[in-house]
């Protein structure tokens, strides 16, 4: 990912270079050339998936197209907010190379899962999680779109939630092929590892707003994004209500800066008006700023 990118555009080459430099080791080839068990290494794929998405950020910014409005889904939040000025995108690739790897410490592989309930609201859910967890940890970890939220916890109690869900009218559940548990209490490790290098980090006030994952917020606060990347390893993507945030603000349009189009599915899932484009390869670019 990311190749013809790099190839077509001087400034998303040196996004690529400037990664291999402050990590220290090719990252760039990782994208261009896999092998994909290497690229799907959540310490790996945190980095490469900043690089890709700040590359055609920089690409479309030096054409011209500004953000009213940004946001990112969990790790995207990072992105947005080197596209915000928060952060800078070598501080951001440091706080990413770590946080993949404290979550992929924080539990034993085989020990969580996720999976995707469809068909049933956040509060059904919510429910379903307290009656199946058994004391084991469970809880709901993305709010998606209406009628789509993802569960995630210990392995046993995500199955036991995975069928009550079912038996409780939802259109399906599926399991997520994922590499840890995220976004809740089982990730409390790296959520304190990564609190020592937040506070370390260097965060700025920023012009264009934000949308946070962890309250849906809008912020323009170095100090609010430091406490809400914090607060988000633990706690769940509300991205439901991000969208309607978005369309409260009066967005009509959303640009998915980078690999991959769930983003725009969910958008469509949430608020059929305000129109999506995916943007990650030269044509792209091309055709949405007319070259």
């Amino acid at each position: 990912m990311g190749k013809e990118l790099a190839a077509s555009f001087p400034e998303a080459a040196s996004v690529f270079r400037e990664a291999d430099e402050v990590l220290g080791f090719p990252i760039s080839r990782t994208c261009f050339e896999g092998p994909e068990e290497e690229l799907k290494l959540t310490e790996n794929t945190q980095p490469a998936l900043l690089t890709v998405s700040v590359a055609v950020h920089l690409v479309l910014e030096w054409r011209g197209v500004i953000p009213r409005v940004l946001a990112g889904h969990s790790l995207g939040e990072y992105s947005a907010l080197v596209a915000a000025g928060a952060v800078s995108f070598a501080e951001a690739l440091y706080l990413v190379r770590n946080r993949g790897k404290f979550m992929q410490e924080a539990v034993p592989v085989g020990t969580g899962a996720m999976a995707a309930v469809m068909g049933l609201e956040l509060s059904e859910v919510e429910e379903i999680c307290s009656s199946a967890s058994g004391g084991e940890v469970l809880s709901p970890a993305n709010e998606n779109s209406p009628g789509q939220v993802v569960i995630s916890g210990h392995a046993r109690a995500v199955s036991r939630a995975s069928e009550m869900a079912l038996a409780k009218n939802a259109s399906r559940v599926v399991p997520l092929m994922v590499s840890a548990p995220f976004h809740c209490s089982l990730m409390k490790s790296a959520e304190v590892k990564m609190a020592a290098l937040l506070d370390a980090a260097d965060f700025s006030d920023f012009e264009i707003p934000l949308i946070n994952n962890v309250d849906a917020e809008i912020i323009r606060s170095g100090e609010k994004a430091r406490e809400g990347l914090k607060r988000q390893i633990c706690s769940m993507v509300r991205w439901t209500q991000t969208i309607r945030r978005m369309r409260d603000m009066g967005v009509d349009e959303a640009l998915e800066v980078g690999p991959g189009r769930v983003l725009a599915g969910l958008f469509r899932k949430t608020e059929r008006n305000i129109r999506t484009t995916g943007i990650e390869k030269p044509e792209q670019v091309e055709k949405y700023v007319g070259i």
